[in-house]
Formats: structure tokens, C-alpha cells, sequence
């Protein structure tokens, strides 16, 4: 199976795109978890010939406009990834969470139609198992209490990212989360 590789530059350090033919986004890691993106290409589609290209220009120009503060750029990236049922839900809620806004673990489980406390848990970890940073929105989902756990590229980058989207208030503020209904629940 033939995927595009492209190293794209960002605030919180080098990234790595993979897009497949149809410039549609099947992985975006930070460089330093080049072995994460390796290892979930290889398990989600088998054996992958990755071929270095250019960052294609919608989504170099999305993922830039993003971090210059138009938070909504990233909505119109297309993806696809290969993943469980339940990975597959989770992913598609995250895409809903609105920027500027969290939900926690456990109002995602109850929004996907989960009643048992305990599949925050299976929902953390279809969470932490998201392939797309930033364009499927994994950092908007915090734990209940506030706290900005599980996330893949580390808490500095969670926080960073949730500063940016003013969905947390800057260590130097002192005002919690704004939390959110996912639309289409």
C-alpha cells in the first residue's frame, strides 16, 4: 500500500504527515513519535511503502492557518483511518468537540450511548489511540476533575494546544475549563 510522507514544522516542534493518494490525512505525529506513526501505519494497513514528498498544499496551508489562530481550518482536512468500531465512533466524536471548548471521558462514553462509569476507560483508550494529532482532537477531551491527562504527545503539548484554542485559561489565569455538549447527540 502506497502512502506520502511529509515533515511539516509547527509551534510544538516537527511533524510528520501521511496522506495517501486522494491527499487524505491517514496519520499526523510529532517527529518525535516517528516510530508511533510507523507502528500504527504498519497495524492499521499492513505493509506500507511511504514515499517523502511535499506537505500538501490545502492541508500545509490548513494546519498553518490553525496555529496562526483560525481554529476552524483544520474542519475541512479530510481523514481516514483504519481502526476498530469503537475507535472508528470515538475518532468521528472528536471531530464534533467545537475548538475552544473540552468535554471529559466520561461525557464522551455518555454521549456515545455508553451507561457503565467504567467505558470512560475503553473511550480514554480509543482516545490515546487517535493517529491524528490536532485535525481528530484528542486535547479537547480532559478528565473530570480538570486535570489534562492521556494525552499521546505529552501534557505540554495538551496544554499548549487547549491555551491556544482558549478552552483553558493560561497558567498565569485562574478560571477553569469551558466544557461542552458534542452537537449531533
Amino acid at each position: 500500500m502506497k502512502r506520502f510522507l511529509s515533515p511539516l514544522d509547527s509551534p510544538l516542534g516537527a511533524m510528520l504527515l501521511a496522506t495517501d493518494a486522494q491527499q487524505v490525512v491517514r496519520a499526523l505525529e510529532f517527529a518525535d513519535h516517528k516510530a508511533r506513526l510507523h507502528r500504527g501505519l504498519r497495524e492499521h494497513y499492513g505493509e506500507v511503502e511511504l514515499s517523502e514528498i511535499p506537505a500538501p498544499a490545502g492541508i500545509a496551508d490548513a494546519l498553518a492557518r490553525y496555529f496562526e489562530g483560525e481554529l476552524e481550518a483544520l474542519d475541512a482536512i479530510r481523514t481516514a483511518t483504519a481502526g476498530s468500531e469503537l475507535q472508528q465512533r470515538v475518532w468521528a466524536a472528536l471531530r464534533r468537540i467545537p475548538a475552544g471548548t473540552t468535554t471529559t471521558y466520561g461525557k464522551l462514553a455518555k454521549e456515545l450511548g455508553f451507561d457503565d462509569p467504567r467505558a470512560a476507560i475503553d473511550i480514554g483508550a480509543a482516545n490515546g489511540a487517535n493517529p491524528i494529532a490536532l485535525v481528530v482532537p484528542c486535547h479537547r477531551v480532559i478528565a473530570s476533575n480538570g486535570d489534562l491527562k492521556g494525552y499521546a504527545w505529552g501534557p505540554h503539548r495538551k496544554r499548549w494546544l487547549l491555551e491556544h484554542e482558549n478552552a483553558i485559561a493560561s497558567r498565569e489565569a485562574a478560571s477553569g475549563p469551558r466544557t461542552a455538549t458534542l452537537p449531533g447527540f
